[in-house]
């Protein structure tokens, strides 16, 4: 519980320090405008992958900390189930 309090707080940190970034939309915009008036679409193009891969990212590091975190949950499972049947066998015995 301890560990999710420090990451929750860091995470929170991060998200509320992240206030300059809205500030490249407006670049990025004149970028494509001046970019589209001069007949070429090679930066549009360029931009929109860059929106897609920024937009993916998160989601694949969430779906890579889940499957760890699933994995490491089945891991500590197992052994409790193995360390249950022990103490079983040795009251039975």
């Amino acid at each position: 519980m301890k560990k999710f309090a420090i990451i929750f707080g860091m995470l929170l940190m991060f998200i509320l320090t992240s206030a300059d970034t809205y500030a490249q939309c407006a670049m990025c915009r004149g970028s494509v405008e001046s970019s589209m008036g001069n007949g070429r679409n090679n930066v549009g193009v360029g931009l929109n992958t860059g929106i897609v891969y920024l937009f993916v990212m998160p989601y694949l590091i969430v779906a890579v900390i889940g499957y760890l975190w699933y994995r490491n949950s089945k891991k500590n499972q197992q052994e409790r189930d193995f360390i249950n049947s022990r103490i079983r066998q040795a009251y039975q015995s």
